[in-house]
């Protein structure tokens, strides 16, 4: 009868998971649009931080508990499953083209952020605590600053957007509120999710760590995924690459960052292996978008599907 109940919890959530998405994909490319802001501004800003909204709820409330193997898990297990498995999915549906910035900066971005949350999670007494949370900060404040100057060099585009769309200003405002909404029922949909598939998960008896890295991970991808699919449908591929890559990003220095401010959150060496394969996971991301038409394709998908199935083994095994 349990199980009964939290499937349909599942349900309920997937279904405010979508709405919410679609949502929320609408009011943020049409605000990027009538405000002449790039649209991979808006995807590595406003919906990447969105969507990360339920691993940021989810990690520093585990972290307040002592539930650092969900903690580190989740942010380690989302990440390597936004870009193996939404990535995946999103290409297989339909070839994204992702922006020159995006190949030369925030995905390396990604990949040495990856590679220092793991330094100092083995340094230190396996601790991370508030200094390493200041050096996780102080890399989140220059992303900021880059993100600044992105967005101050659509200012001129945002100047012909503001005459041609004069007399247009409630159309923000119902933007915002699909937005708001939207995210609302992204974070409400996620929780209702996540803890569903927990107690799916204890009911059979599955570890915390396994909860971390799959479970919780996947339920806190969900907004991730279904932002980044409905995006690509819509032809956002900015918002759909900028969400994914932003959320990574925003999950190790907010997040990560934030719970080490907070409490000292222990870092378990048999992370040690789950961070190789997130850096990994970013290079073969950069990898499969270094083409003459920088788009992430069908068969980069497939290699990012096959190599998560392969990953989700090693962690049944393990």
């Amino acid at each position: 009868m349990e199980i009964a109940v939290q499937i349909g919890l599942l349900v309920v959530g997937f279904v405010m998971l979508i709405k919410g998405a679609d949502w929320f994909v609408e009011g943020a490319s049409k605000i990027a649009d009538r405000l002449g802001i790039p649209q991979l501004v808006i995807g590595l800003t406003i919906v990447a931080m969105g969507t990360s909204a339920p691993e940021a709820a989810i990690s520093i409330s585990a972290a307040l508990k002592g539930s650092a193997e969900i903690t580190i898990g989740n942010i380690i297990g989302s990440n390597t499953m936004n870009i193996l498995l939404i990535l995946g999915i999103t290409a297989l549906i339909i070839p994204l083209a992702v922006q020159k910035s995006t190949i030369k900066f925030e995905i390396p971005f990604v990949i040495v952020i990856t590679a220092v949350l793991a330094v100092l999670g083995l340094t230190g007494d396996n601790m991370l605590t508030i200094s390493d949370g200041l050096i996780l900060w102080a890399l989140f404040i220059m992303y900021l600053a880059y993100l600044f100057r992105m967005a101050k060099k659509g200012q001129a585009v945002a100047d012909e957007e503001e005459e041609k769309n004069a007399g247009k200003e409630e159309n923000i405002f119902k933007m915002l509120g699909f937005i708001v909404v939207g995210g609302v029922l992204i974070v409400i949909g996620s929780n209702i999710t996540v803890d569903a598939a927990t107690a799916i998960a204890k009911i059979f008896g599955m570890s915390e760590r396994f909860i971390g890295l799959t479970i919780v991970a996947f339920g806190t991808s969900l907004p991730e995924l279904v932002t980044s699919v409905t995006a690509g449908i819509k032809g956002k591929a900015d918002i759909a690459v900028g969400n994914i890559v932003g959320s990574n990003i925003f999950n190790i220095l907010f997040v990560v960052g934030t719970a080490a401010f907070i409490t000292p959150v222990v870092y378990q060496p048999n992370f040690l292996v789950d961070s190789i394969v997130c850096v990994v996971v970013a290079v073969l991301l950069l990898v499969c978008v270094w083409n003459k038409q920088q788009k992430l394709k069908r068969f980069g998908g497939i290699i990012m599907l096959v190599s998560y199935a392969a990953y989700f083994v090693y962690l049944i095994r393990n």
